[in-house]
């Protein structure tokens, strides 16, 4: 079945769940606009904007981005170009910037260039991308993850979500005409799929590497999954989804090739779970935890692999992020006007944060719907 056919047949379900979202977000861009939010509180959306280097930062005023383009309602430009007031403070002590500048700023800044041709924007966006290439580890080949926050030595360290920071770097190289940015996003990608890709499609959180040679994994950590060994669902998602944006980025078929594995394995886990996603895809059976913002950072990478693969494989894909979406959508969306968030059931890590409405939740979860909508912006 085409591509085409299949968003018909789903079109219905598709304008609802549009029309849904820009009723309430439409309400909580305009309630909403002075903070940073990353949950909620009794149904009201929290405030995280006193911590100006939180990694969550820019997805608030990105989704504003999504609806703006989306709608076209001053509200979302007014709420998002708030939100990156709020984030620029950020630039007051750069020492404390680290490997997730991207989601801080590309979909933020990042996109209000994009959109509007904001040259102040474009200009916190390229020092961004300066600032990630510059946590390049040469002799170790990495771009080396957070900063030194605890007793631990984490200079060694990676995480698979950064594969969703690297677009920032491919979109450096197109904006500016220097290759050394996508040189050093691919050479990311390279090490994930080595070193944080299982091959069963699996996925390591956290890799722990020689600082002075490339060749050496010390270890692999647990991180925000159940253990050593076990499957993140987002950090799965971030493989799947940032692999797919690297093929995009690069037209490299090894990146695709690699997304395809990762999308396999996490297809074959949501559909095992009437597609709500576990939050950790080898974790005991009981008790039993979710995490929907894996299933919506899954269901974007899905049809972005739908867009870019034979025509023979589309429907796979494609059905796979559809039926996510529809499940989440009936059993944790929350359309309300009580509750400032939508999407609900999210999960921190194994262990604490869990079933919690998460901001980037809503930001992706809608995202995707956008993506199905037929909308040609994408934010990575």
């Amino acid at each position: 079945m085409s591509y085409e056919k299949i968003i018909e047949q789903n079109r219905k379900w598709i304008d609802e769940t549009f029309a849904k979202l820009d009723k309430k977000l439409s309400v909580t861009a305009v309630k909403s606009r002075d903070k940073i939010p990353y949950t909620t509180k009794d149904g009201v959306h929290d405030d995280r904007s006193k911590d100006v280097h939180g990694w969550i930062n820019g997805f608030w005023g990105g989704l504003m981005w999504l609806m703006y383009e989306a709608t076209g309602n001053e509200d979302y430009k007014k709420t998002a170009l708030r939100s990156e007031e709020i984030e620029d403070k950020a630039f007051e002590d750069v020492e404390k910037l680290h490997h997730d500048v991207g989601f801080m700023w590309h979909i933020l800044a990042g996109a209000n260039y994009r959109l509007t041709g904001n040259a102040e924007a474009r200009n916190k966006n390229l020092f961004c991308a300066m600032s990630l290439m510059s946590r390049y580890n040469v002799e170790g080949d990495y771009i080396r993850s957070w900063n030194n926050w605890s007793k631990d030595d984490n200079t060694g360290w990676t995480i698979i979500d950064c594969m969703m920071n690297i677009p920032l770097l491919y979109w450096a190289s197109d904006e500016i005409g220097d290759t050394r940015f996508k040189k050093i996003a691919m050479r990311y990608a390279d090490m994930a799929m080595r070193d944080h890709v299982r091959p069963d499609g699996s996925v390591n959180h956290i890799v722990v590497h020689d600082t002075e040679n490339p060749d050496v994994v010390i270890e692999t950590l647990g991180g925000q999954g159940y253990g050593v060994g076990s499957c993140w669902s987002r950090g799965a998602a971030w493989a799947l989804y940032g692999f797919v944006l690297s093929y995009i980025h690069t037209k490299e078929e090894r990146y695709l090739d690699t997304a395809k594995k990762v999308a396999q394995y996490f297809i074959m886990n949501a559909e095992s779970t009437g597609w709500l996603p576990l939050l950790d895809f080898r974790a005991p059976e009981e008790p039993v935890y979710y995490d929907s913002t894996a299933g919506a950072i899954a269901a974007c990478g899905l049809i972005e692999i739908a867009k870019n693969c034979p025509e023979f494989e589309k429907n796979m894909y494609l059905s796979a992020a559809i039926k996510m979406l529809k499940a989440m959508e009936k059993e944790w969306c929350d359309w309300s006007d009580t509750n400032d968030s939508i999407l609900q059931m999210g999960s921190e890590r194994y262990g604490s944060g869990m079933h919690m409405p998460i901001i980037y939740g809503d930001y992706f979860f809608t995202e995707a719907v956008l993506k199905l909508r037929g909308s040609k912006f994408l934010p990575w």
